[in-house]
């Protein structure tokens, strides 16, 4: 693998930013899953002692982005196809009960017009894979704030390492799923106050999103 430069650090918080760039450089696909992370080719890249890059993947392994393989080496993180439906039937029940705490919610009327403006974000085709990605799972995690529920969110925040990398998993890619078209029946459903639609659609949204990220060459 060609180690490509990343970002100089400031030495005033050298182990926040290397954490920083390592993390950026897996999740917007620099490093690919299944990725070789070579203690001394990240230092040597960061300009940093090999001990921080150490202290700085173990991070990254406790987020679900890196993973022990053969050997021993380190790697990027990926997904089976069993790992990426079972991710993908717990977000369906967490955001199951987002709409359902949203629909019975008596801020539902504002929190759809915060809903619609994040689609917004999902409408340009021209933005960058990592750019779409970011915007995807904002329009989700934002659903799981209106509903109110905290535990819900950290829940949702505790897997987002991984639903990222059952993204980044797919090649060939994600467009369909990350369309603004594939969401907005959700925001018409909780707008509506139908709970079994809003569900229905979620469920359904989720079921499709495994196949497609499960489906991967990656994932098999």
């Amino acid at each position: 693998m060609t180690v490509e430069p990343l970002a100089s650090l400031d030495p005033r918080t050298l182990r926040e930013r290397a954490l920083e760039a390592l993390r950026a450089a897996v999740l917007s696909g620099q490093y690919r899953p299944g990725d070789h992370l070579s203690e001394v080719d990240l230092a040597t890249a960061l300009g940093v002692s090999r001990g921080t890059v150490r202290e700085a993947l173990r991070h990254l392994q406790q987020e679900g982005l890196a993973t022990t393989g053969n050997r021993g080496m380190l790697r990027v993180s990926s997904l089976t196809a069993v790992e990426v439906r079972e991710l993908f039937q717990v977000r369906a029940a967490l955001e199951s009960l987002a709409v359902r705490e949203l629909i019975s919610s008596p801020r539902r009327e504002s929190a759809v017009g915060a809903l619609r403006k994040a689609l917004d974000d999902l409408a340009d085709e021209h933005e960058s894979v990592s750019a779409r990605i970011q915007a995807d799972l904002a329009f989700h995690l934002l659903m799981c704030r209106l509903a109110g529920n905290s535990m819900l969110v950290e829940a949702w925040e505790r897997l987002e390492g991984r639903m990222r990398v059952a993204i980044l998993n797919g090649a060939a890619w994600q467009a369909p799923m990350m369309a603004r078209d594939r969401h907005a029946p959700i925001v018409d459903a909780i707008e509506r106050g139908d709970v079994a639609a809003a569900v229905a659609v979620v469920e359904e949204h989720m079921a499709a999103a495994a196949e497609h990220f499960a489906s991967s060459p990656s994932s098999d």
